[in-house]
């Protein structure tokens, strides 16, 4: 029912799978992951052209898989990785790569004391803070001759409307005032420098914006307005903060769903996309810009109840985010299948209703695309790599390496 309402208000149908992607997939051993490298790359020069000169730094948990990371960076509009935590930037910056900011504060001693105890990885790694608490870690995990550098995080919700905070809780520091006086704390810390600031805005790039409904065109004015109020606010921020720590290297802003807006800004040096690459379900619906599905998923048919119902073997892989229907994987070949409603996507098998349900026999594959970009190689060791239809790589994820980072 939510996708027949989605449609109708003007969100176009999802796309399905190429067949000589699920040709080259047939054989595979479910559960298996595709990625369609010719696709992938197509996203890679649609982002970049997006991004207009605008270097993009590329957030790792949306593919969390290097060979993709490595396939990206190769291109001249690519700089730098967004990681999510400090010992993936670890892992990452001793495998080569060396331009890193850790996109979230960690807490993470042990990791900590490595940090402080590498010089290589203090000038490689950059990690997030937006409290003094977080230098307090830093500053007890042991001195250095190298600094650790340091990125500000700054919060970017829109609350101009009274009793509505539109945006994700992130940071503490919302104005030009709270960042300079951090700012200012970092510069007295020895060992410790600030070199960037971050500002994500989640209520620009990550809200689909497509619909028709009364409740879309809400969301349209309030990005509107939250466009307008943070470019004001971002660039008092940077200007404050640069007062402060004038070697300031980078301003990071936006996000696959708010490139145009964010490279719009002249504070803006940088912006972040990561799960335009894969480009999952929740990017299906956005006016100003329409990726190409380069990853899928495949099951097996293990059970046929009823001669309408066809159940694959698992299935349950749930996207994080507000419990709801879009965080579902979505089936997309045989096309007009979808979930019972009173049991959904199970963890250990999934009933699948439908027409095409009548089709499909025990042993039968059916593929999904799954909600986000990077938690769908949480289930994978490894990606299959397919051009023109045939299968040309095979990428080890993230787990498929042995590491778990989230």
């Amino acid at each position: 029912m939510r996708q027949r309402i989605r449609e109708s208000q003007g969100i176009a149908a999802r796309p399905g799978m190429p067949q000589a992607l699920r040709i080259a997939g047939s054989d595979l051993a479910a559960p298996c992951g595709v990625i369609d490298c010719d696709a992938f790359d197509r996203n890679i020069a649609a982002l970049a052209a997006r991004a207009n000169g605008t270097p993009i730094r590329v957030a790792s948990k949306s593919l969390r898989a290097r060979a993709a990371l490595d396939r990206i960076l190769e291109h001249p509009g690519m700089r730098g990785i967004l990681a999510f935590t400090l010992p993936e930037a670890i892992w990452l910056a001793n495998k080569g790569h060396n331009d890193l900011v850790v996109g979230y504060p960690t807490a993470n001693v042990a990791a900590l004391r490595q940090l402080a105890g590498d010089a290589k990885l203090r000038r490689r790694i950059t990690l997030m803070v937006d409290d003094p608490a977080q230098l307090d870690l830093i500053a007890a995990s042991g001195a250095a001759r190298i600094p650790v550098r340091v990125c500000l995080d700054v919060d970017t919700a829109y609350t101009g409307v009274p009793g509505l905070y539109f945006g994700s809780r992130r940071s503490p520091i919302r104005t030009a005032e709270q960042a300079a006086t951090l700012a200012r704390t970092i510069r007295r810390r020895p060992g410790i420098e600030l070199v960037g600031i971050m500002a994500y805005e989640a209520q620009i790039a990550g809200i689909q914006d497509a619909g028709r409904g009364v409740r879309d065109a809400a969301i349209r004015r309030l990005r509107q307005a939250s466009v307008q109020e943070l470019a004001r606010r971002r660039a008092e921020i940077v200007a404050a903060v640069r007062a402060e720590a004038p070697a300031l290297e980078f301003v990071n802003g936006g996000g696959t769903g708010s490139i145009e807006s964010t490279i719009a800004e002249p504070a803006v040096t940088e912006v972040a996309a990561g799960s335009g690459f894969f480009s999952p379900t929740l990017f299906d619906g956005y006016r100003a810009f329409r990726h190409e599905p380069a990853a899928f998923f495949g099951l097996d048919v293990v059970r046929k109840p009823a001669d309408d119902i066809a159940t694959v073997l698992g299935g349950g892989w749930i996207a994080s985010g507000t419990p709801g229907a879009d965080r579902l994987p979505q089936p997309v070949h045989p096309t007009g299948l979808k979930f019972r409603h009173d049991e959904g996507a199970g963890e250990v098998q999934t009933p699948l209703v439908g027409e095409a349900a009548r089709g499909l026999n025990v042993g039968d594959r059916v593929w999904f695309r799954h909600a986000k970009a990077g938690e769908l190689a949480e289930r994978l060791t490894q990606f299959t790599v397919v051009s023109d239809g045939a299968i040309v790589e095979h990428w080890p994820t993230y787990r498929g390496e042995g590491f778990a980072f989230a």
